[in-house]
């Protein structure tokens, strides 16, 4: 039997899947044959297609370039040296350190990446993708972050074999915060910066007016759980994570903010006992950061500390998301590999483990950004 044989599953496909296979092996036959090419290439309609599809694929090989650029206009803080308005390269010149030869190969590179628009006289300004970054500083903080995601992407087959000891691990490192040997501050930060887009888009989703109590389950500094409680006057919230953690955000938080409506309780989730009696309980952008037994351990222990006729909100980005494909399985896919655990699950996963801890009428809200955050509600009654 053939190497390709031998990748192809022993199950019988069904219909559709067996005629799909035969379609897809019939075309990626034909495409690969340089006479097809050649007559592609002189082909107009064909052609259009084949620019097309040469094009994905030189923007798939090009990735890195652009991501690059990317951590270069932020490491240079360009964002905010354009925030108040177009200026000429030489003031750029001057804020930023680097010659203008090397500075402008930035900025044109920037440009093509819809980050920046270049007017007459020498004169920068940021395009829409580089003003959208100024009203999400948590894309900016996300990017500085990501040179440990790129340092294990150096080397991808060696990252796939070996999972451990991975500097996106020794980043977001859990349990060295769990036992006290590193300051929460590191672990605090990003999620706190990044978590406040997100938590707009839930709260946008997710109608807590007809709710009392709130507990976010790792909820960090409790950018969440703060927003919450501000736009619900009549809701209350506990934040839930690593006693390090909420020692931290709660000095914080006491400092600058004397509402009662927000408090802070310090706990491991898996091993001790979570807060009970909530009406609804919240696991934002924290399933996809565990492997699937610690996850269903987590859904199961809310069902448990749920008051009756209480809900368990999931809020991440999911996989298979349609049009957002890539975000799923290739980004986070390998995000999370790096990172030692977890892993991106799609809508139905999630509302099967949902359904196994107990809960009835698992849905879907309907999130106005489900690229970057989808959101299932499920309901514990009957229990």
């Amino acid at each position: 039997m053939s190497v390709q044989g031998q990748l192809v599953s022993n199950d019988t496909p069904g219909y559709s899947t067996s005629w799909r296979l035969r379609w897809h092996q019939y075309r990626n036959k034909l495409i690969a044959n340089p006479r097809f090419q050649k007559l592609a290439a002189r082909t107009p309609l064909v052609r259009l297609i084949a620019n097309r599809r040469a094009t994905q694929l030189h923007h798939i090989t090009a990735g890195f370039v652009y991501s690059q650029t990317l951590a270069a206009f932020v490491e240079l803080d360009i964002p905010k040296l354009l925030a108040d308005g177009p200026a000429q390269t030489d003031r750029l010149i001057s804020a930023t350190g680097i010659p203008e030869p090397a500075l402008l190969t930035l900025l044109k590179a920037a440009k093509g990446l819809g980050l920046l628009e270049c007017y007459e006289g020498n004169i920068w300004g940021l395009g829409e993708l580089g003003a959208a970054m100024l009203a999400n500083p948590g894309i900016a903080a996300m990017v500085r972050h990501h040179q440990h995601l790129y340092a294990d992407l150096s080397d991808p087959t060696a990252l796939l074999r070996q999972r451990e000891k991975t500097a996106l691990a020794n980043y977001w490192a859990y349990g060295d915060v769990k036992k006290g040997d590193i300051s929460p501050e590191t672990y605090s930060e990003l999620m706190a910066t990044s978590q406040g887009m997100i938590a707009d888009y839930v709260l946008d989703t997710v109608d807590f007016n007809d709710k009392a109590r709130l507990v976010d389950i790792a909820g960090g500094t409790g950018a969440f759980a703060r927003r919450a409680v501000a736009r619900f006057p009549n809701l209350r919230a506990t934040v839930y994570d690593l006693p390090a953690v909420t020692e931290q955000a709660a000095a914080a938080h006491n400092s600058n903010d004397t509402s009662h409506a927000l408090q802070y309780q310090g706990g491991d989730m898996f091993e001790d006992p979570l807060p009970e009696q909530a009406d609804i309980m919240s696991l934002v952008r924290v399933l996809h950061d565990h492997d699937d037994k610690p996850a269903q351990h987590l859904i199961n222990k809310a069902f448990q500390a749920l008051s009756l006729n209480g809900q368990l909100m999931v809020a991440e980005p999911m996989a298979e998301t349609p049009g957002s494909e890539s975000i799923g399985h290739t980004y986070f896919g390998f995000y999370l590999w790096a990172m030692g655990s977890g892993r991106p699950r799609t809508s139905a996963e999630l509302t099967s483990m949902m359904k196994i801890a107990g809960f009835n009428n698992v849905r879907e809200a309907k999130s106005p950004m489900p690229s970057l955050v989808r959101v299932l509600i499920g309901d514990k009654i009957n229990a």
